[in-house]
């Protein structure tokens, strides 16, 4: 039976003292037939360790249902790192930050009303104990202390930037314990001390995350653990992107060069990220400092590994300091996985959104407009239609609030877009407003508002999505409203007609195309000409693609892909300039 304790300033496997080298790869954003390669990687860098975050909205996507199967089977991409004689670092807090939608905590908590996140409300503490009860069992016989390779696990995540209620943090720490979680508990927060003060727990070992200046930030971190082993449990190596902002990278020699100096103090460290991977679907974050700010599909982080998986020049740089330090296994970095190009693909067919809603969504009459999550509804999109009477004159659409992206019609007509950054609740009509005028018979207004990923950190996750209080003409509130919610999480039951050249730009709208595949490889599907949308490929939702960059492809590997004909769906938004799509061996991050 293997051992891993605590001596002082010092960790112990077995009882040789042990630096931890460790790197972040998160399994739900990696397709489960690369988990191998992407660990044989990470241990042929030299790392001895492998950090997951365990994502809840994962695990439980409806209240009750749980998956832990494909690419949720957390315990089968444990046991690959054991297989390769990694330690396991788990990170199950209820919240996860990791630029992942919501935090990694579920939408359906905000259909409760007066729900309160990460603190010691019942409610809310009731919904983590279904889950942990679920999920806690599946982890223990993976514990170091049952011969596992689970060395550690995360009590709550940055909880200092977020709050400082104690009382949640130890009903979380003993509610671990009392499901038979007996190796090191940690938590980990930013190296300031209202950041430490908040997140961190007695008889827990705090670790700090950080990019830069490590001397100040252990400094910093040693005020609160002056006697145990110092760690950075996420040291920043790149950054991540959001939509309409450039491409983050940073330059490996600057990374190399902290971590030389976070070794050679002695301390242990885990990269976050080892490799980014990407955010499929609809499972992207978003932050809110000054506005609101929704991360690109690709998690590439200008990580050691690219999105898709390609050692990089970072990657031979870090393993160059590891040598320093630790012995860097020969011979066991494994060939790059093929890329290539499947050429134009050309989209032949298309359905109008407005003239399949019948096959994509179940209609609910409301008195006013609803948000997703009270209609059972998690991403995706949402459409609001009501009958307006006339005759009105000019007046202004004001929707409260709008979360996040609202396309605007009248009676099928495209009227603009109505933004949450920009959107002004005054009676003014601006530049950027938009404003109707209602004929003697009335007219029909419709609003088909996108989810473009809740806020994943800090004062303003509380975001519901949708219509959270209604809409306006002028100042009178709208009522009676048909909605239908657009999850697009099944796309099978679609009937297309043949795209016909004067009809290409029709407004929202799925174009399919088809392509051959004689082999199978990773590949790259080129969005340039299109405008803002989601792509699927063999029904598989591949992410968000939008035209303001920074990120100009989507990566498709090749496990979502089969032998002979393959599938692609294009919902797009506004328009394209052509209707096909270019599909290469070579990604285009912006």
């Amino acid at each position: 039976m293997n051992h891993f304790a605590i001596e002082g300033r010092k960790f112990l496997f077995n009882g040789n003292e042990i630096q931890l080298i460790s790197g972040a790869i998160h399994y739900f954003r990696v397709v489960p037939e690369y988990w191998r390669d992407r660990l044989l990687k990470l241990k042929a860098c030299g790392f001895n360790t492998v950090e997951t975050y365990l994502a809840w909205n994962v695990h439980e996507p409806k209240q009750g249902q749980f998956c832990f199967t494909g690419a949720a089977d957390i315990v089968r991409f444990i046991e690959i790192a054991a297989e390769l004689e990694l330690h396991v670092i788990v990170r199950p807090s209820p919240y996860i930050c990791a630029e992942w939608e919501f935090g990694g905590l579920p939408s359906w908590l905000l259909a409760e009303d007066g729900m309160r996140l990460r603190c010691n409300y019942q409610p809310y503490l009731d919904l983590v104990d279904a889950y942990y009860d679920t999920l806690m069992p599946l982890l223990v016989p993976l514990l170091i202390t049952n011969g596992g390779p689970i060395i550690a696990m995360q009590v709550e995540n940055e909880y200092g930037s977020y709050g400082n209620d104690r009382n949640y943090l130890d009903y979380l720490r003993q509610g671990m314990i009392r499901r038979g979680i007996d190796v090191l508990l940690f938590t980990s927060d930013g190296p300031e001390d209202h950041m430490l003060q908040g997140g961190s727990l007695p008889g827990t070992l705090a670790t700090a995350n950080f990019g830069s200046r490590p001397e100040e930030s252990f400094g910093k971190l040693s005020e609160y653990e002056p006697n145990n082993p110092l760690v950075c449990m996420e040291y920043w190596n790149g950054w991540f992107d959001h939509w309409g902002e450039e491409h983050h990278v940073r330059g490996y020699d600057d990374v190399a060069d902290v971590l030389d100096r976070i070794l050679k103090s002695g301390a242990s460290v885990n990269f976050y990220m080892f490799q980014g991977g990407t955010n499929f679907g609809f499972y992207n974050g978003a932050n809110f400092f000054d506005k609101y700010e929704p991360t690109v599909t690709s998690y590439d982080y200008n990580a050691l590994l690219s999105e898709s998986g390609e050692v990089t020049p970072k990657y031979f740089a870090i393993r160059d300091v590891i040598s320093k330090y630790a012995d860097v296994p020969a011979d066991l970095l494994p060939e790059p996985l093929p890329k290539t190009g499947y050429g134009v693909v050309r989209m032949t067919e298309q359905a109008r959104l407005f003239d399949v809603l019948h096959t994509l969504s179940n209609p609910v009459e409301s008195v006013y407009p609803e948000t997703m999550e009270k209609l059972g509804q998690d991403y995706g999109f949402i459409l609001y239609t009501t009958r307006v009477s006339g005759p009105r004159p000019r007046s202004k659409v004001v929707v409260q609030e709008v979360r996040d992206r609202a396309l605007v019609y009248v009676d099928q007509a495209y009227q603009g877009v109505i933004e949450r950054n920009s959107h002004s609740l005054s009676l003014q009509i601006g530049d950027d407003d938009i404003a109707i005028e209602v004929p003697s018979g009335g007219t029909t207004l419709s609003l088909l508002v996108e989810n473009l990923g809740r806020v994943n950190y800090g004062w303003k996750m509380h975001d519901p999505k949708g219509i959270t209080e209604g809409v306006r003409l002028e100042r009178q509130f709208l009522y009676d409203w048909t909605i239908h919610p657009l999850p697009l999480d099944d796309l099978s039951g679609l009937v297309y007609q043949p795209i016909a050249a004067a009809n290409a730009n029709e407004g929202p709208t799925f174009y399919r195309g088809t392509f051959e595949a004689a082999e199978l490889a990773d590949t790259f599907l080129n969005m340039e000409g299109w405008t803002k949308g989601v792509v699927f490929i063999n029904g598989f939702n591949l992410g968000r693609y939008w035209e303001i960059g920074p990120q100009k492809t989507l990566y498709v590997p090749a496990p979502l892909l089969r032998v002979g004909d393959n599938e692609i769906v294009v919902f797009e938004l506004h328009g394209m300039q052509e209707a096909s799509v270019t599909m290469q061996a070579n990604p285009d991050l912006g």
